[in-house]
């Protein structure tokens, strides 16, 4: 690993694998309908706080996804095989959890499918994904950039949590309280 990726226009970039995962997340979405959709990124109820930090954390994202698009793929150090793996489950648990999502039922919370294991389970998958990318370019730089995604994530999960909180009532709060809001314990 790194401090910085090695950035450059090549054939052999993290481009190659952020492409595959918006083919793979541009058809999963396809498959969902459009008030599906609209819920999943309906942010109307957030406060202004919430939506600044998530703001933030959207920007840290954003630079770590250009040096992933131009940063060199590290082919044969191990954290590329590595990397492969992690992205490969992160893509899969992704497109399992939206589709656990499509298939729920609106007007209640959803609690199929890895959402009994999580109450977030398409953030952990995205920062599984991207934890991935960021191990085939071998960059320490960029595992900072996400950590600090995460963290703000963290915040916009909170503002998330009481809107939903006050959409769904009880049946909400008792779902908090069988679910962790990442995995195991988290």
């Amino acid at each position: 690993m790194n401090l910085f990726p090695d950035i450059g226009f090549r054939l052999l970039n993290g481009w190659i694998y952020f492409a595959f995962y918006m083919i793979v997340f541009i058809i999963t979405m396809s498959t969902c309908s459009k008030d599906v959709r609209k819920r999943l990124y309906d942010r109307s109820s957030w406060d202004r706080k919430t939506k600044r930090i998530t703001a933030l954390g959207k920007t840290f994202s954003f630079v770590n996804i250009i040096m992933i698009l131009f940063g060199a793929l590290q082919i044969g150090n191990i954290e590329f095989f590595i990397g492969n793996l992690v992205y490969l489950i992160g893509l899969s648990l992704l497109v399992i959890s939206i589709l656990n999502y499509r298939n729920a039922p609106s007007g209640k919370p959803i609690i199929n499918g890895l959402y009994k294991i999580s109450r977030n389970p398409q953030m952990i998958s995205l920062y599984i994904l991207f934890t991935g990318m960021i191990l085939t370019i071998g960059s320490w730089i960029n595992l900072n950039f996400l950590f600090v995604s995460i963290i703000c994530s963290h915040f916009s999960i909170l503002g998330e949590e009481k809107a939903l909180i006050e959409q769904y009532g009880e049946s909400y709060i008792n779902y908090n309280s069988q679910v962790p809001r990442y995995f195991i314990f988290f």
